[in-house]
């Protein structure tokens, strides 16, 4: 996948400022518009594309012309961004989208039960109105997020409203259910909110529902979904406990929209609104979270070291250099505090995520060790170092495994091995080079397996013809063409496999047992017939063995009246005595074989 640099204009009009990662569905920038007289900033979206073959490209062509519709209606929504332009470049797909200026729920959320800060039922019910109405929106559209979680919701400052971003994921509700969901390709910060029967392929709308009562939960306790334990007999999650201050009837409602089996949820976004409507008047108070946006300033602070501060870090809860879909939440931080002087000791984090993306770990590394141990972020900056470096060393020996299958020309083990690579820009373009390798390869030995199964069809040996087709790699475009032949040659195979044992049937009668048993010895393994042809078969061999044997009696009476009939001939030329040396000798070599011609019996 070929990426723009920093500094590259788009379309003539959107230049790439900063790279803000690389996601399962392709790279994230934050660029400007040249075009206009403000130079706004905006989010500019490349998809990855996996392949330069041209019915890849179509396919994909076809695709985003379809969900860039659904995004220009989900974008009339005043919570959702807008989707300002969709464009093709050098068979490159790019989306550009409004830039929210604002702050994740990230950095409203409690991380730990003792911070004091846990969110009051108001807040919690006031949150989930605002987010079913976001949900009710699009899931009346057809369409399923799939990755709602808090850094996917960032509070606007212009009006304080929660907006709902990144639609990456997003997956029309009558989508084929047959793709199970990679927990490799799932960015961490996705994991906890994500529901059972996602991981399965089998996405509902309630799938939205549940992600939003985890975070809900998140705000009551102040745990994160993976800190919560489940029920190993029923696989509900176990949130309540003694700490917890939470209504009977709240509790039910949310524990109501996280059931581990979708069928128990609630099944749409209105119903969850009604429920919460008839919230008892006491709890349901009227309530607008105001975040404290000088507690942001603190937190950026070097010098800062009030570790009894009750407010919770802005960047509390963000896994740095995660999927771009991870750090979007950033974005607003960014615009809110770049101007400030304090900022700079702080820009290094950014700075090097920008450095492990791009490919240079050391330089990451270092930038990370630069930031002060009185910094907020110093401990976490540590342990992305650590991940850093676990994730750099998997890469490494994920690509040298795919480099290595490649070479041995293993091409399906090259583009698993592709598979596994973290979400590193750096990796994944390099890899990307080698899985357009492998693929082409695999196209091209496509190509000749289903010639060889067409010739073999041909001839109607279709057990060889399936043979061949299940050679064919899974990774193969061909995927669905050779499921209609393996469907197709299955049941000719069966049908030929029974006119086979008919022929045999019909020989058997005529007591013609030889040319019956070559009709069964065709019949393929696999086969409808294969299993009655056995029997068949060793029916008919042992009444040909009896067939046999009756024969071999019969030619034993013919036989022996044609011995007896020929000695009388053979005593009448007995040579005389007086016979020569030479005739002697010709008699010595007679075969009775030589006579039989000229005998007639």
């Amino acid at each position: 996948m070929t990426l723009p640099t920093i500094g590259k204009v788009l379309k003539a009009r959107y230049q790439i400022v900063q790279s803000l990662g690389a996601g399962v569905f392709g790279q994230t920038y934050i660029a400007v518009d040249v075009d206009h007289p403000r130079n706004p900033k905006c989010v500019v979206k490349q998809l990855k594309v996996s392949s330069s073959l041209p019915s890849y490209i179509e396919t994909l062509r076809l695709r985003f012309l379809t969900e860039t519709e659904t995004l220009i209606q989900l974008g009339h929504h005043s919570q959702i961004p807008e989707l300002i332009a969709c464009f093709e470049e050098d068979e490159r797909f790019y989306l550009v989208q409004e830039f929210i200026e604002g702050h994740s729920l990230s950095a409203e959320l409690p991380v730990q039960r003792d911070l004091n800060y846990l969110w009051s039922e108001g807040e919690v019910i006031s949150f989930l109105e605002d987010v079913l109405n976001i949900l009710e929106f699009i899931h009346a559209r057809g369409v399923i997020h799939c990755d709602l979680k808090p850094e996917n919701l960032i509070r606007r400052i212009s009006d304080n409203k929660l907006v709902l971003i990144d639609f990456g994921s997003m997956q029309p509700i009558d989508f084929g259910i047959d793709a199970e969901l990679p927990i490799y390709r799932i960015p961490v910060t996705s994991l906890g909110y994500i529901p059972p029967e996602q991981f399965i392929g089998q996405t509902k709308p309630n799938s939205d529902i549940y992600a939003l009562g985890m975070i809900a939960i998140q705000a009551l306790t102040g745990l994160t979904p993976l800190q919560l334990k489940v029920d190993p007999e029923s696989n509900e999650i176990l949130w309540r406990s003694k700490e917890t201050v939470v209504s009977e009837y709240l509790a039910a409602v949310i524990s109501q929209m996280i059931r581990y089996d979708h069928e128990r949820r609630f099944n749409s976004a209105p119903e969850v609104l009604q429920a919460l409507q008839q919230t008892p008047a006491e709890i349901r108070k009227p309530t607008i979270i105001q975040p404290n946006y000088s507690a942001f300033y603190e937190d950026l602070m070097d010098g800062d070291q009030d570790s009894s501060s009750s407010k919770p870090s802005i960047l509390a809860g963000i896994k740095f250099g995660l999927a771009a879909n991870s750090l979007v939440m950033g974005l607003g931080v960014y615009s809110l505090v770049q101007n400030s002087p304090t900022y700079m000791g702080n820009e290094a984090v950014y700075k090097a995520t920008e450095e492990f993306q791009s490919g240079d770990l050391d330089r990451a590394v270092a930038l990370m060790r630069s930031i002060p141990d009185s910094s907020k972020v110093y401990s976490e900056a540590q342990n992305t170092i650590d991940e850093w470096e676990n994730e750099w060393k998997i890469a490494a020996k994920q690509y040298q495994a795919a480099e290595t299958a490649l070479n041995q020309k293993k091409w399906s083990e090259a583009i698993q091995a592709a598979n596994l690579i973290p979400d590193i820009l750096y990796w994944q373009s390099k890899s990307d080079k080698l899985v357009e390798k492998a693929k082409t390869k695999i196209e091209a030995q496509t190509q000749d397996l289903l010639n060889k199964a067409y010739k073999k069809a041909e001839s109607k040996d279709f057990a060889i013809a399936l043979e061949y087709l299940g050679k064919i790699p899974s990774e193969s475009s061909a995927g669905s063409l050779v499921q209609q032949k393996l469907a197709e040659y299955k049941q000719k195979r069966d049908i030929r496999s029974v006119h086979l044992l008919q022929q045999a049937y019909n020989q058997a009668e005529k007591q013609r047992f030889d040319i019956a048993l070559k009709f069964l010895r065709q019949i393929p393994k696999n086969s409808s017939a294969y299993p009655t042809a056995q029997v068949k078969l060793m029916e008919y061999e042992e009444k040909q063995g009896s067939r046999i044997t009756e024969d071999n009696s019969v030619s034993s009476k013919v036989s022996s009246k044609f011995s007896s009939k020929f000695s009388s001939k053979i005593e009448s030329l007995q040579p005389q005595k007086s016979l020569s040396q030479k005739s002697t000798k010709q008699f010595n070599n007679f075969q009775p074989g030589d006579f039989l011609q000229e005998i007639n019996i």
